[in-house]
């Protein structure tokens, strides 16, 4: 199995359009911005999320965070956020990391390796430590941050 965290980039617009919109609009927490888009407006937001990687063109209230995508044997299975640094909004409810796994790909320890590759881009930026929020109901979730070592408050 080859596993591969990639920053999101343009030239994966097109090959990623159907992933964003398999990927649930809005769930355990996570918000996908790029469900229901066109096209068009799905490769603006890419560009935007590209420039908020780089810290350009950050709407108030938001931080600079890279997003990158998770392959497995090159294909997309999960999708991760890495908040650059928290606001005080950030620190109550969000975190650093963020992550959405597929449907279809649930179960098989992606969201593991997903949040594992993630802490070390965090760790390679200098972040640290690291927080990750989960819901209540998120049992998954809960289980992947004990298990990388993480402290459930």
């Amino acid at each position: 199995m080859r596993v591969k965290l990639q920053p999101l980039q343009l030239s994966d617009a097109e090959n990623l359009y159907e992933f964003f919109q398999k990927l649930p609009a809005s769930e355990n927490g996570k918000n996908n911005r790029a469900h229901g888009l066109s096209h068009e407006d799905f490769t603006k937001w890419v560009q935007h999320e590209i420039d908020s990687a780089h810290g350009k063109n950050i709407k108030p209230g938001r931080v600079p965070g890279t997003t990158f995508v998770l392959y497995i044997d090159d294909t997309p299975v999960g999708v991760s956020n890495l908040r650059h640094y928290l606001n005080e909004n950030l620190q109550q409810d969000g975190g650093h990391i963020g992550t959405h796994i597929l449907p279809e790909y649930r179960g098989r320890g992606y969201g593991n390796i997903i949040t594992l590759e993630t802490l070390k881009k965090a760790k390679e930026m200098g972040i640290n430590p690291v927080l990750i929020f989960n819901r209540d109901d998120n049992v998954p979730a809960w289980r992947t941050s004990e298990k990388l070592g993480g402290m459930l408050i």
